[in-house]
């Protein structure tokens, strides 16, 4: 039983979202809470009917199935197939037939995605709704999954999904085809708009305030598979679309050297290079050349380029003078307060504590722990009473139990 369990939850996460996007792109988005309970019903069905006879021999294919019936009868028991759906369809497609197709093939369900994917990142939703959205349309995850990701309960990530869905009603946002049914302006815009929120999906794994190890690595590895996704049409694969996968790749290939045994924060001076995916590093590399065609310059390019010299083992002069010039271009067009911090640590090891201090001391107080933590670190072995100081700073308001722990080690070096 216990085996049927995790099997299915695994089938949950992989295709959930293929399933609510296919069925959302045959009767549209004002359906798509109607698309989320047949989903949900089907995985029911799954869960009783594999508990007594054991999971299918193709149980992708026994979900579609079960899928496809339960839309179709749905629909005609309510008569919004015959009345709504139908007649609107029947405009489009020349027989009935076709219409009522629940068509799950491998490149319907591609295109399906890619097109709810463009359809929740309207600009008329938040960008935290964006993101929720994303997380349970396109990635499965639970709501109690996503509740945790957002340090909040279920109640309160219900009501922002309401609302979201509500706005999709509200706007007639339609579900249309990449390939030739968006004018190239509009698509332009709107993929600005992807991109961002699969940059904020992957941060809130990499950079994430849950405690919940494989959750936040699932958020990287789905942030990339909707990366890739866009590189397989011809008009999302932009350079900056290449561009923001590499700076994943990069990042993610430093996943196993982040955290020890203990599941301790390991910083990255600390890390062991012997851990870091090779493979990784160089699809990194295949993309971020990639991301050369053209004359565009954005912000994924130059984070793609600093995280590509922090792939570099040899702790060089020219790695950090690399890394600083980078920093310095990026904080010229996408200025924010952390890029600022890091710039500080380039500088730190491309010119040493003392220009690092100085210009770290002229930065805006800011009320997170990376700042004092940074502080703390520039002031060690200078002056140790005001690196304790700094570092007690950063333990009070870091937010998480790992984070705490790391600075506790820093703080248990100076008593």
């Amino acid at each position: 039983m216990k085996k049927e369990h995790e099997s299915l939850k695994q089938l949950f996460q992989q295709e959930f979202a293929k399933m609510v996007a296919v069925i959302s792109k045959q009767y549209g988005l004002e359906h798509i809470e109607i698309a989320e309970d047949i989903v949900s019903e089907t995985f029911l069905a799954a869960s009783e009917t594999w508990g007594i006879k054991g999971i299918p021999p193709n149980p992708a294919a026994w979900l579609y199935t079960v899928a496809k019936q339960k839309t179709l009868y749905h629909f005609r028991r309510h008569k919004i197939y015959e009345q709504k759906v139908v007649p609107e369809i029947k405009a489009q497609q020349p027989t009935e037939e076709e219409a009522e197709a629940v068509n799950f093939s491998q490149q319907n369900i591609k295109d399906s995605q890619l097109q709810m994917l463009f359809a929740i990142c309207n600009p008329a939703i938040a960008s935290e709704a964006q993101i929720g959205l994303a997380l349970r349309i396109l990635c499965g995850f639970g709501i109690d999954e996503i509740a945790e990701a957002f340090l909040t309960n279920k109640e309160t990530i219900n009501k922002r999904l309401f609302r979201a869905r509500e706005k999709l009603r509200n706007e007639n946002v339609q579900l249309v085809p990449i390939d030739g049914g968006m004018p190239d302006q509009e698509l332009v815009n709107r993929l600005d708009n992807v991109l961002h929120i699969i940059y904020l999906l992957f941060s809130e794994g990499y950079y994430s305030q849950t405690e919940n190890t494989i959750l936040r690595k699932d958020f990287c590895l789905e942030a990339m598979r909707l990366g890739v996704m866009l590189t397989e049409y011809e008009r999302t694969n932009r350079p900056r679309t290449n561009a923001l996968l590499a700076l994943m790749s990069f990042h993610a290939s430093r996943f196993n050297a982040r955290e020890n045994n203990n599941d301790t924060l390991v910083l990255y001076e600390q890390q062991d290079t012997a851990l870091w995916d090779t493979a990784l590093i160089n699809q990194g590399i295949h993309f971020l050349n990639n991301s050369a065609n053209g004359d565009e310059v954005s912000s994924y390019h130059l984070e793609a380029g600093i995280a590509y010299w922090h792939c570099i083992k040899e702790d060089t002069q020219a790695k950090w003078e690399n890394i600083l010039h980078l920093y310095d271009q990026l904080l010229l067009i996408n200025y924010s307060p952390v890029v600022a911090l890091n710039r500080i640590f380039a500088l730190y090891k491309a010119k040493g504590k003392e220009a690092a201090i100085q210009e770290a001391e002229q930065l805006p107080h800011a009320n997170n722990h990376f700042y004092y933590l940074l502080l703390g670190e520039l002031y060690h072995n200078l002056n140790d009473q005001k690196a304790l100081s700094y570092y007690k700073n950063a333990y009070d308001l870091a937010k998480t139990q790992t984070e705490k722990q790391s600075i506790q080690g820093k703080i248990d070096t100076l008593i």
